[in-house]
């Protein structure tokens, strides 16, 4: 950095200090969190299920499938967040989500590439889950493809963000089961037209906010193979750690 541009990023703090991306108190630099709401937010790492990345409490084996795994293979190949979805993240995900937090993005695309260092390694291409186009109207961004973009960036990795579409208005998921999301989200997506050709034996990273059941981006993941993806594994902000039996 030259020595204009670090006077220049002097100024700039000095009128607009950097603010925790959660709490909003005053930090040593833009995109990062205090830190009191760092140790708040449950970051997730190794070890976890080879699959669906589902944290263990405890060092197991490399390859080690959680039991929903285990009952039943995703249809994505690997799936990791980078922290768990509850009451300490909630609030930094809704503001990035749907209060215009747009600037928040490139920190995600930082955080998000460290977490899914090896899903990235393999990925030919990253590809964000779509909105519908009346919820984009609404929204004005998607936040996966704001990610899916910042991640791209961040790895120098090939972004298609329109690769996907959502071609049928689905209810909001909020409140509902896994079984009533499968039939919600059911034949919601297709391939954009003209775009087989990108797909057709390339490993695709999948985009999105929160993983929650999993419906979504196994709905995805199915549009993705048919089209002839070799692999599609998912990468999320965050994810719903619920205890498992």
């Amino acid at each position: 950095m030259s020595i204009f541009a670090r006077a220049g990023h002097a100024v700039l703090n000095a009128v607009l200090p950097a603010r925790c991306m959660a709490c909003g108190v005053t930090v040593d630099a833009n995109g990062a969190l205090c830190a009191q709401c760092w140790r708040g937010i449950r970051f997730l790492a190794e070890p976890a299920c080879a699959c669906c990345g589902f944290p263990f409490d405890y060092a197991v084996p490399e390859r080690t499938l959680c039991a929903a795994c285990t009952r039943r293979a995703p249809a994505f190949d690997r799936a990791r967040a980078v922290f768990a979805y509850d009451d300490a993240s909630r609030g930094l995900v809704l503001a990035f989500k749907h209060a215009d937090r747009i600037h928040d993005g490139p920190a995600f695309g930082r955080w998000l590439a460290r977490t899914g260092a090896a899903l990235v390694a393999d990925a030919d291409l990253i590809v964000p889950v779509p909105l519908h186009r009346w919820r984009l109207f609404h929204r004005r961004y998607n936040q996966a493809g704001l990610l899916a973009q910042a991640l791209g960036r961040e790895a120098d990795k090939k972004v298609s963000v329109d690769l996907l579409v959502r071609h049928r208005r689905t209810r909001t998921q909020g409140r509902m089961s896994r079984s009533a999301r499968i039939r919600n989200i059911r034949g919601a997506f297709k391939l954009r037209d003209g775009r087989r050709d990108a797909v057709g034996g390339a490993r695709i990273l999948l985009i999105d906010d929160v993983l929650t059941t999993g419906a979504t981006a196994e709905e995805c993941t199915r549009v993705l193979k048919r089209a002839g993806a070799s692999a599609v594994d998912v990468l999320t902000l965050a994810r719903v750690v619920r205890p498992r039996v």
